[in-house]
């Protein structure tokens, strides 16, 4: 028994990685998912993500393939916006308030809640280290929630953050200031930016 190859070819397409609606799209059942699993031609990494056995796993992309509300924010920001060069040990997203993560992901990540309408503020996409792309915050974005959450964040991490981006050449400080009006940390930024510029 061998993987089908329309299965194959789109898991080769997402870099190891096939979810059951993927399956389901193409005219497949889960029950073929279930057998490959069996038969261990496949590996089931989380509710609904398969990868094929022995390959490396990406945690970011199957995080986000098993929720459409899922943006990696502050610390897993911080690493896909290359300010850190630590891949976090745990992972940290961002969700709607009005939204509630399944368990099983809630246990596979920290999470953070905002408002709807500025769960959006400052969404871009960025490749992982395996080439996926996935959803996280730009820096300015990932600034403002370091700032809001500090008393829940590292404080090293958050004036190391704020120095960086201080120094980068490729800072925007009219959207940073925008930001941190909306997120309601001006006073807090405009103190950071005292001490340390």
């Amino acid at each position: 028994m061998g993987i089908n190859h329309r299965i194959h070819d789109e898991i080769k397409k997402n870099n190891n990685v096939i979810t059951t609606s993927q399956v389901l799209q193409l005219g497949f059942s889960k029950t073929l998912l279930t057998n490959y699993v069996h038969a261990g031609l496949l590996e089931r990494r989380g509710p609904g993500i398969y990868t094929l056995p022995g390959k490396l796993h990406d945690e970011m992309h199957a995080l986000m393939l098993r929720s459409s509300k899922i943006i990696f924010s502050h610390d897993s920001a911080l690493f896909l916006n290359g300010q850190s060069e630590r891949t976090p040990f745990r992972h940290i997203v961002t969700i709607p308030s009005d939204s509630v993560l399944p368990a099983s992901l809630k246990n596979s990540c920290t999470c953070f809640y905002i408002k709807p309408e500025l769960h959006t503020l400052g969404m871009i996409l960025r490749k992982t280290t395996f080439g996926n792309t996935v959803r996280c915050y730009n820096m300015e974005r990932t600034i403002c929630d370091l700032l809001r959450s500090r008393s829940r964040c590292d404080e090293e991490t958050v004036i190391s953050s704020v120095k960086n981006y201080a120094a980068s050449k490729s800072k925007n400080l009219n959207l940073l200031a925008e930001y941190a009006k909306s997120l309601r940390v001006d006073k807090t930024l405009k103190q950071y930016m005292e001490v340390l510029l």
